[in-house]
């Protein structure tokens, strides 16, 4: 966006031009001086990663806790102001996300997870919200564990209520795990909650 800059301090001399809030004046000739100022997007919102893969693992302290075959690994990141509308809303889009073919069509981006009965892996991944102060990571807007852990808990159970419970898999909040996967494309989505079109995702197909 461009700003015409125009402010009450003091009238600075450039060369032999008066600086008229931001206006060059020099004789009759008169230039405006614009500025572009950059926007920083703050995004409020539960983001998911989605990867589509052929399999995926979770291991922890050596051994494999969760793992599934064809379906989706989604990394979940929770922000610290997330409701259970934002948890609803990744849920939902997640399962119906058209990511894989239609072999009887030949459609490449035809069916959801639910539809090819394939399973889900979800791990929460706070550094999602992570940005950097220099060099060095910052993870102040992701939910406090205290609050994250029995909310990331509520989107686990929305999963399995909404699809077959068998077939969502989940790690271990908190714990240092190491994430396996086979990605297949490779086809990887991001997903944030807020996203501007969610007014319309509701009517959908």
């Amino acid at each position: 966006m461009q700003l015409q800059l125009v402010s009450p301090c003091r009238v600075p001399r450039v060369g032999g031009a008066v600086v008229v809030g931001g206006i060059h004046r020099i004789g009759t000739l008169t230039s405006t001086v614009t500025v572009r100022r950059r926007s920083k997007a703050v995004t409020t919102a539960m983001r998911a990663v989605v990867q589509r893969v052929a399999s995926a693992s979770v291991e922890v302290e050596g051994r494999i806790v969760s793992e599934i075959g064809p379906g989706l690994l989604v990394l979940v990141g929770i922000h610290d102001s997330d409701s259970d509308a934002d948890a609803d809303y990744i849920c939902r889009k997640v399962l119906n996300m058209r990511l894989f073919p239609n072999e009887n069509t030949g459609k490449a981006w035809d069916h959801s997870v639910m539809q090819k009965n394939y399973q889900v892996l979800l791990v929460s991944q706070f550094t999602l919200y992570g940005f950097l102060k220099g060099n060095k990571p910052d993870f102040h807007v992701a939910m406090a564990p205290q609050r994250a852990k029995p909310f990331y808990a509520s989107l686990v159970d929305r999963f399995r209520n909404a699809y077959n419970s068998d077939a969502i898999k989940d790690g271990v909040f908190g714990a240092m795990m190491k994430v396996n996967l086979v990605n297949d494309g490779p086809v990887t989505m991001q997903l944030d909650s807020n996203s501007p079109k969610n007014t319309v995702d509701a009517a959908e197909s």
